[in-house]
Formats: structure tokens, C-alpha cells, sequence
């Protein structure tokens, strides 16, 4: 699953948003690291309303314009559930290696001679 895939459906797990409303969660949940452009995430909206990850949950109608607000169903929450399991499992693997780095067990500035 990807990034932004990964953090359209934790946006979504709360509540239902609108386009708009996923941007800016988007952009809060990921610290600005991920700042999501409207091709994208529209066509990332398209696709995993196809794969029955989320569903319209309503449209309203704002100054002239349609509002679609989407909403995580119950395959989107699994999904979401066990890639956080994996990102987790992937993070602790990391952190595990990390520790074991011959420089990070010594310390700057030791030298091995």
C-alpha cells in the first residue's frame, strides 16, 4: 500500500471528509510531509472506492459545486488495520537494526583499531 493510500484511509477512519477535508487531514496526519495534489488524490479516491475500500457516504451541493464526502467501510478499516500492523512490525525491525550498528553500540567518536 502506499503512503498516501495508507493515509487517505487513516483520514477517513474517523469520519466521513470531503476532497478538501482529506487534503488538509492528509497534510496534519503526515506533519506536511505529504501534501496531496487533486489529480491524485481524486484518482486515489476513484480507486479505492472501486477496490470497496471506502464508499460515498453523501454529496451536498456548495456554492454551485458538488461536495462527495467519502467514508472508510469496514474492508477499508481491515485493510488499514493490517498495514499499520505491518508498518509497525517494519518499524520495530528497523529500530532492532539500528541498535546493533557497530557505531551506534560505541558512540562518536570511538576508533577501532
Amino acid at each position: 500500500m502506499h503512503e498516501s493510500t495508507f493515509l487517505i484511509l487513516t483520514a477517513l477512519a474517523a469520519q466521513p471528509l470531503h476532497g478538501y477535508g482529506v487534503v488538509q487531514a492528509v497534510e496534519e496526519l503526515s506533519a506536511g510531509d505529504v501534501k496531496l495534489r487533486p489529480g491524485t488524490l481524486y484518482g486515489a479516491l476513484d480507486r479505492l472506492v472501486e477496490q470497496h475500500l471506502i464508499e460515498v457516504d453523501r454529496e451536498e451541493v456548495v456554492d454551485g459545486r458538488l461536495r462527495r464526502y467519502y467514508r472508510l467501510n469496514e474492508a477499508g478499516a481491515a485493510a488499514l488495520q493490517t498495514q499499520a500492523e505491518r508498518l509497525r512490525r517494519h518499524a520495530t525491525a528497523a529500530d532492532t537494526q539500528l541498535s546493533k550498528r557497530l557505531g551506534g553500540a560505541l558512540g562518536f567518536g570511538t576508533v577501532i583499531a
